[in-house]
């Protein structure tokens, strides 16, 4: 049993790169890949955890990129976390994700929810922040009652505390990860918000640009939707992915490994990617 898309606390995760290991440990998983959002900074901790465990730590990172409708990530897996125009780019997302956050804090303070940046900054444990260390701090100052509140409210897309944060376009990701080594590979489509046909359109699109995978089994997809995904990444020759989108506390009902309790992703699909990489190097 394997999961490839996990996150931790150096993103928008609750659990430590070694917690991750030692809970994968637990459930038996063979591999599981940590992939926060724009940041390889826990990657060092995520193979010192791994070097004496039974667990095969691989390394892997979620990119947002420029979408103008829904929500566009990219997974980079077996990248160099090390490559040095890889973590150049990494710095201008973080760069751009650092003046969104000070937009939103100035747009909820003028509508009234009064923050501090130091409020905001202690939920998040390590340098990146996100709108989910937002929305705790609001549940904290009493602002609203729940995180999900604070998103339908004010932090999703379109809600009066959103602001848009620079990203690079899909093709550039995918330029970023295969430099660097690794395979890119679309994260839970579902999030494109797109129409099936619409989807698989763009799918081809981003498979000319360079786009090497897509993740079929998640969490959230029933039997159907994963026999759907894995059709298409068939006939458009695109490697098949799957992880459950880890993200401890944060996801509460969401299980390692398992998703919701029905999620099994086959570990034929690791060596594939695997081989994939060793062809991109």
């Amino acid at each position: 049993m394997i999961d490839l898309h996990s996150h931790s606390i150096f993103s928008d995760g609750t659990n430590t790169p070694a917690e991750l290991i030692h809970l994968a440990e637990q459930i038996d998983l063979s591999a599981l890949s940590l992939t926060d959002h724009d940041t390889v900074d826990g990657l060092a901790d995520f193979f010192a955890a791994a070097k004496n465990s039974s667990v095969e730590a691989v390394p892997g990172v979620e990119l947002s990129a420029e979408c103008n409708h829904g929500t566009l990530h990219i997974l980079g897996y077996f990248i160099n976390p090390t490559d040095p125009a890889f973590l150049e780019k990494l710095a201008i997302t973080q760069e751009g994700r650092e003046e969104r956050n000070l937009g939103i804090l100035k747009k909820l303070n003028k509508l009234g929810y009064i923050l501090q940046w130091e409020e905001v900054k202690k939920f998040a444990l390590k340098k990146v922040v996100g709108r989910p260390h937002f929305a705790a701090a609001l549940v904290d100052r009493g602002h609203v009652k729940t995180k999900k509140n604070a998103f339908k409210k004010l932090l999703s897309k379109g809600k009066p505390a959103y602001v848009k944060r620079f990203h690079f376009s899909a093709k550039e990701c995918f330029e970023f990860i295969r430099s660097a080594g690794g395979i890119p590979v679309l994260a839970h489509p579902a999030t494109l918000q797109l129409s099936d046909k619409a989807l698989f359109d763009r799918l081809k699109e981003m498979k000319d640009d360079g786009l090497g995978g897509i993740e079929v089994y998640g969490a959230e997809n029933n039997t159907q939707r994963i026999q759907t995904l894995s059709n298409w990444a068939n006939e458009l020759n695109l490697l098949r992915t799957g992880g459950t989108d880890f993200h401890g506390a944060n996801t509460p009902d969401l299980k390692l490994g398992t998703g919701f309790g029905n999620l099994q992703i086959p570990d034929e699909i690791l060596e594939t990617l695997r081989e994939a990489a060793k062809q991109n190097r």
